[in-house]
């Protein structure tokens, strides 16, 4: 059985992920099955995989992984969120955004969105299920609510435009923002 601490850690890792695949929905004309389980596949494999390098790397790392991540975070989620943004601005009304799926955008977002997950690896050994199968659970519910998040988001683009873009772009700006404050105030 899974331990409920694993579960609620599952969800919360996810939530940097589904938030920016209600981006990434929103930012794409009509998304197919095959775009929205390619998000939620990217999103959830760098979720499940960062936590299993964390642990990899093990406790004498600890440190220098958690004294960057966030900055690493921050940094990445500002230029993504940055470009959805001016694409949102630059758009005129009525006009799509021109923001295509592609993998290297993915990539990067799924790194970015999982660089948390890197430094929860090093205490995952201290939960009660087993790393990897911790490491399996984290990657599914990022994968399910991620895969959720692409519709969702197209289901708010034609209520809110290009609009809906640049909403996602500043979500993701507020989401980097967040993070660089709670590992830098405490």
């Amino acid at each position: 059985m899974i331990a409920s601490t694993t579960v609620a850690l599952a969800f919360s890792l996810a939530m940097d992920a589904f938030a920016a695949a209600l981006g990434k929905g929103a930012a794409l004309r009509r998304p197919s099955w095959g775009a929205a389980l390619t998000v939620g596949a990217v999103f959830g494999g760098f979720q499940m995989v960062m936590p299993l390098i964390g642990f990899a790397l093990g406790l004498a790392f600890a440190d220098i992984i958690d004294a960057v991540d966030h900055w690493i975070a921050f940094g990445l989620l500002l230029l993504i969120g940055g470009r959805m943004v001016w694409e949102a601005l630059k758009a005129d009304e009525g006009q799509e955004t021109g923001m295509k799926l592609t993998f290297s955008a993915l990539f990067v977002a799924g790194f970015a969105t999982s660089v948390d997950a890197l430094a929860v690896g090093v205490p995952l050994a201290l939960f009660d299920s087993p790393v990897f199968v911790s490491a399996l659970v984290i990657g599914a519910v990022t994968f399910g609510l991620s895969t959720a998040g692409v519709f969702l988001g197209r289901a708010v683009g034609p209520l809110f435009g290009r609009w809906a873009v640049g909403i996602g772009g500043i979500g993701l700006v507020a989401l980097g923002a967040k993070i660089l404050i709670e590992h830098t105030m405490g």
